[in-house]
């Protein structure tokens, strides 16, 4: 099963509190709790390209699932991460003290990060 494909966020839980928890400014959480973020996969094999524009905001990560790499993560942090993928559709990683569940399921992608009590979940789907 491939990622590759561009996805519109359709949904999220939890984004205030758990944006909160990684220390962003309010009047960020505020600017970015409605938009609908692009998230754009490109799946070579065990390598992935992702691109996420968020309104001006654009993040890009590449990794190698298996192989120690560098991501940024939503607070703007650039850490080292390894992704492993679980049966063909879904890409785990601890991240920061966050766990970090990728699932493909069809046309929809579902996004869920767990650091301590808190999920924030969001699921995107194929444009």
């Amino acid at each position: 099963m491939s990622f590759t494909g561009k996805y519109q966020l359709q949904h999220q839980e939890n984004f205030e509190p758990f944006m909160k928890a990684l220390g962003l400014p309010d009047d960020e959480i505020q600017k970015g709790k409605d938009l609908k973020s692009i998230s754009e996969i490109v799946q070579d094999g065990k390598k992935f390209k992702i691109t996420v524009t968020t309104g001006s905001k654009v993040i890009k990560n590449e990794f190698t699932v298996g192989e120690e790499s560098e991501i940024e993560i939503l607070n703007g942090e650039k850490t080292k991460v390894v992704v492993q993928m679980e049966g063909n559709n879904r890409l785990v990683t601890q991240v920061k003290g966050m766990k970090s569940v990728t699932e493909l399921n069809g046309d929809t992608i579902t996004h869920t990060m767990t650091m301590g009590d808190l999920t924030l979940k969001r699921v995107s789907k194929r444009i």
